[in-house]
């Protein structure tokens, strides 16, 4: 685990898809807090429970001055519904690529679930402060009360 970045040091800049088709990375932030939520798939259970938390305090973090950025592996077509079907007023973006932010980051992994083993994306929050710095990590996240924590968090910053 040691050999990824951790608190302390630089977001990798590493660019990712948005649902229009552009793209977005860590450094365009600067100069600004990030809270960059990465989650395993749209229309699910707790990815939609956690994108609808973040949307819903984005006002709060919007006034602390905080962007916000959720990040799946899900292709910018299923991100479009995904914010359609919910109303999300949180950017989303796509880490599809092989050596993108999430493999950079160390959270692109092997999970097992019913014995089968599978590469999945591990729920991790990470605060970025304006100077492009990791500032905490919240690490296999539950969902609950989680967006909360991190606009406490993003605040104190």
């Amino acid at each position: 685990m040691s050999d990824f970045p951790s608190v302390g040091d630089a977001m990798p800049d590493i660019a990712m898809e948005t649902p229009d088709g552009g793209t977005v990375k860590p450094s365009d932030f600067k100069g600004k807090k990030l809270v960059v939520f990465f989650y395993p798939k749209d229309n699910t259970p707790g990815c939609t429970t956690e994108a609808k938390d973040f949307t819903a305090l984005k006002g709060e973090f919007d006034k602390a001055g905080v962007e916000l950025l959720g990040v799946s592996k899900d292709s910018a077509k299923k991100h479009q519904n995904f914010i359609a079907k919910h109303d999300l007023k949180t950017p989303l973006a796509t880490d599809a690529e092989e050596g993108g932010l999430s493999d950079a980051l160390g959270i692109w992994t092997e999970k097992k679930m019913y014995g089968k083993t599978f590469m999945g994306m591990v729920r991790t929050t990470y605060l970025v402060g304006p100077d492009g710095k990791i500032a905490q990590i919240w690490n296999k996240v539950k969902v609950k009360g989680h967006a909360e924590e991190v606009l406490d968090a993003a605040k104190a910053l």
